[in-house]
């Protein structure tokens, strides 16, 4: 692929509000868009994220409640996809989670966990002051929305429609989370919703700041 095809990926990508309900993303697609949130970069890299496909029609329809920026998107789209970004209880340095990531999923020596546990201690409590609950939630959010743009841009590549979503009441819709989901708002919060699919129509021209109007170089 060359600079082109992928600027005509940009260039594809649009907020799509209604998608063509006869059309449907194959797994396979499906499985490649997932595979490019997964393999996402995140600080420190981990991964305080979780993907919930919500493709139960029943559960979709519980969405829309306090969701009123995905009514027409629930309704419409082939896949539709939530992220959760840990809280507290699994994303603070001295958690169970992340000592256990380290050792199990990162493989590292027992020295190196040592060394970079302390360093995370530091990062959290001095340098970006990660020192109660929102921030921590707002920071693992940061590290989702990495996921979240490489996952519209890996289906914008492969011509599939996305559509990102912040419309939500967040405490209604993780109590819904919580009772019919079977999440543990404890250990999760809601950052966004993501839809999958093909549009309905052709959107409007895309429209942006030129390039020197957002870049200054010194």
């Amino acid at each position: 692929m060359n600079k082109q095809e992928i600027l005509n990926a940009y260039w594809f990508r649009h907020a799509c509000k209604e998608f063509d309900v006869n059309k449907k993303i194959t797994d396979e697609d499906f499985k490649f868009i997932l595979e490019t949130g997964r393999l996402s970069p995140s600080s420190f890299g981990f991964e305080p994220w979780h993907f919930v496909v919500v493709q139960d029609k029943e559960l979709r329809n519980a969405l829309k409640e306090n969701a009123w920026g995905a009514p027409l998107k629930l309704e419409t789209a082939s896949h539709f996809l939530l992220c959760l970004s840990m809280k507290k209880p699994l994303i603070a340095w001295d958690s169970e989670y992340i000592q256990n990531f380290m050792k199990d999923v990162q493989k590292l020596p027992e020295d190196v966990i040592k060394g970079k546990g302390e360093f995370f201690e530091n990062f959290q409590k001095s340098d970006f002051d990660l020192t109660n609950e929102r921030k921590l939630f707002d920071w693992a959010s940061k590290q989702a929305y990495i996921a979240l743009g490489n996952m519209m841009t890996s289906a914008a590549m492969i011509g599939i429609d996305t559509c990102p979503i912040e419309g939500f009441h967040q405490e209604k819709t993780e109590a819904l989370l919580e009772e019919k989901f079977g999440v543990d708002t404890e250990k999760f919060g809601l950052s966004y919703m993501l839809a999958f699919g093909y549009r309905q129509r052709e959107p409007n021209t895309k429209t942006r700041r030129n390039l020197n109007e957002i870049v200054s170089w010194k």
